[in-house]
């Protein structure tokens, strides 16, 4: 009788162990997860603090035909690269907002909706089809209907920068 109750004992503890175990590896496998996903938001705002772009003045945004062009300056200090998660928005004045999403210039057909980027006023060679701070890119967005009175272009981190059309 004696050794049933030692074995029952010794099964109990093992099982206690077992499930001691177990909780303490979730919990530290949940606080690697918590801890890397605290460190990817704070690098993303951190990147998104040193994101800044503004729509040049010279010349100024215009719209021409069906063709809305303009030029968007790097005043930050992040290179701008993911084109393809920029997105414009624009506004005529009479129906709702219009989006544009972006097509690579060698598929630019001027479909209304899309936006292409034409150029690049690059001073550094080294990042060659991309967006260093001080530099420009010249870009051009197809619309239909009435031209646009405002637009907005949003970089992929959420930074964005409007103007007015004259």
């Amino acid at each position: 009788m004696a050794v049933a109750d030692l074995i029952g004992a010794a099964v109990g503890v093992i099982l206690l162990v077992i499930v001691a175990y177990l909780l303490v590896g979730a919990v530290i496998s949940t606080a690697q997860i918590v801890t890397t996903a605290q460190k990817s938001a704070t690098l993303l705002e951190e990147q998104q603090l040193k994101t800044d772009i503004a729509i040049s003045q010279s010349p100024p945004p215009s719209a021409i035909g069906t063709l809305l062009t303009f030029n968007v300056t790097n005043n930050g200090s992040e290179v701008i690269s993911d084109f393809a998660h920029m997105d414009i928005l624009s506004n005529n004045g009479t129906v709702g907002y219009t989006y544009y999403t972006y097509t690579p210039v060698q598929y630019f057909d001027g479909v209304p909706g899309t936006w292409t980027i034409t150029g690049f006023d690059q001073t550094s060679p080294i990042h060659s089809g991309e967006l260093d701070p001080t530099e420009t890119m010249y870009c051009t967005a197809a619309y239909a209907g009435n031209a646009p009175v405002w637009f907005q272009i949003t970089t992929g981190n959420a930074v964005s920068a409007s103007a007015y059309l004259p």
